[in-house]
C-alpha cells in the first residue's frame, strides 16, 4: 500500500476521534444540565428553593431582556443575509439609540412631559422616533463611508473595518459625554406597578409589547412590501436581482436602515428597563445579540428573534435553576458565561442554528 493510499485512513481516524470527543462533550453537557435540574427539583420539594413569584420574575425578566437581544440580532441577520459579513459596529448603533433616548427623555422630563398617562405616552413616542432616526442615520452613514467602498473586497476586510468603526463610535461618545453612566428619568409610578394575574411590572409589559409590535411590523415589511421583496431578492443573489431591475445599492442601504431602526427601538427599551446607559452600553448586548443570531440561524429573521428570547431566558433562569442547586458560588456573576455556553451547546447539536441559516446563493456549500 502506498503513502497516498494510507492518507484517507489517517484522515478517517482523525475524524473518528473528533466525533468521539464531540459526542463525549454533548453527553457531558446534557448530564450536567440533567443533574442540575434534578437538584433543583429536590431543592424545591424540600422547601428550600425559589418561590413561585421568584421563578415567575426570572421568566419575565429573561423574556424582556431576550426581546431586546432579538431586536438587535435582526440587524446582524439582515446585513449578513445581504452582504455575507457580520457588522460588529451594530452594537454601537444600538448604543447611539440608547444615548439619544437618554438625551431626549431628560429634556422631556425637565419640561414636565414625563408625568401623567397621556403625556408619558406622547413623550415615549417622541423618544422612540428620535432614537430610531439617530440609529438609522448612524447605520446609513456607516454603510456609505466604511462598507460601500469595500463591497468587492474579501469579507475579512469589512469585518475588521466594522470592529474599527465600533471602537471609533465608542471613543467618540466617550469624548462627547464622558465615561460615566447616564441615568434615564424614572418611569411614572403607574408604570412601576404590577399588572395582570402574572403580576408583571408595567415597564416590562411595555418592553414586550413594543418589541412584539416592532417584530410584527418588520415581518410585514419584509414579506408583504415591494421593498421587502427586493431585499429578499438581493439576499438570494445580488447579480440576478440587478438584472431583474432592482437597485441593489438602494436595497442594501434600506437593509442597513431597517436594522438600525430596530437597534434604535432596542436602545430605548434597554434604557427604560435598566435606566443606565453609557458609551460602552452597546458592547456586551451587541455580542450577545450576535450570539442570539447564531443560535437562531444567521440570516433567519424569525430565528434571530427566537434566539434572542431563548438566550435572555436561559441567561436569567439557568444560573439559579441549574448552577445554584449544584452548590456553585456567585451564580449571579456567571450569567454571561451561561449565555456563551448556550451558544457552544447549540452549535454542538445543530451547527446551523436552531432554525437554520439563510444564505445567499454564493455562500451555500
Amino acid at each position: 500500500m502506498t503513502a497516498t493510499q494510507r492518507k484517507p485512513q489517517k484522515v478517517w481516524k482523525t475524524n473518528n476521534w473528533v466525533d468521539l470527543f464531540l459526542t463525549a462533550i454533548r453527553i457531558g453537557a446534557m448530564a450536567f444540565i440533567g443533574v442540575g435540574l434534578l437538584a433543583f427539583v429536590l431543592e424545591q420539594a424540600g422547601g428550600e428553593g425559589l418561590t413561585g413569584g421568584a421563578i415567575r420574575g426570572l421568566f419575565v425578566t429573561g423574556i424582556s431582556q431576550g426581546a431586546m437581544y432579538g431586536l438587535i440580532a435582526l440587524g446582524y441577520s439582515m446585513v449578513y443575509g445581504v452582504l455575507g459579513f457580520i457588522n460588529f459596529a451594530h452594537g454601537e448603533v444600538f448604543m447611539a439609540g440608547a444615548m439619544s433616548g437618554w438625551i431626549t427623555s431628560t429634556i422631556l422630563f425637565e419640561n414636565g412631559m414625563w408625568e401623567g398617562e397621556a403625556k408619558f405616552v406622547l413623550a415615549l413616542l417622541i423618544v422612540l422616533v428620535i432614537a430610531v432616526i439617530v440609529s438609522t442615520l448612524a447605520t446609513i452613514l456607516i454603510e456609505r463611508v466604511a462598507y460601500r467602498p469595500l463591497r468587492e473586497s474579501p469579507r475579512l476586510i469589512p469585518l475588521i473595518t466594522s470592529i474599527g468603526v465600533s471602537f471609533f463610535m465608542q471613543n467618540a461618545v466617550l469624548g462627547l459625554f464622558g465615561p460615566a453612566s447616564k441615568t434615564l428619568p424614572a418611569p411614572p409610578p403607574w408604570m412601576s406597578a404590577e399588572y395582570t394575574f402574572l403580576r408583571i411590572e408595567g415597564t416590562k409589559i411595555l418592553v414586550l409589547v413594543i418589541a412584539a409590535v416592532s417584530m410584527a411590523g418588520l415581518w410585514v415589511f419584509v414579506e408583504r412590501t415591494k421593498t421587502g421583496k427586493a431585499m429578499r431578492a438581493v439576499a438570494e443573489d445580488k447579480e440576478i436581482a440587478a438584472l431583474m431591475g432592482i437597485d441593489v445599492n438602494r436595497t442594501i442601504v434600506t437593509t442597513f436602515a431597517v436594522g438600525g431602526a430596530m437597534a434604535g427601538v432596542a436602545g430605548v427599551l434597554w434604557g427604560l428597563l435598566f435606566r443606565g446607559v453609557s458609551a460602552l452600553t452597546g458592547f456586551l448586548p451587541g455580542i450577545k445579540a450576535f450570539t442570539a443570531a447564531v443560535i437562531g440561524g444567521v440570516g433567519n429573521l424569525g430565528g434571530s428573534m427566537a434566539g434572542g428570547l431563548l438566550l435572555g431566558l436561559v441567561e436569567s433562569v439557568a444560573p439559579l435553576v441549574i448552577l445554584k442547586p449544584l452548590g456553585i458560588p456567585a451564580v449571579s456573576q456567571l450569567k454571561d458565561a451561561v449565555a456563551f455556553a448556550v451558544l457552544v451547546l447549540i452549535l454542538l447539536f445543530k451547527p446551523t442554528g436552531l432554525f437554520g441559516e439563510r444564505l445567499a446563493a454564493e455562500d451555500r456549500a
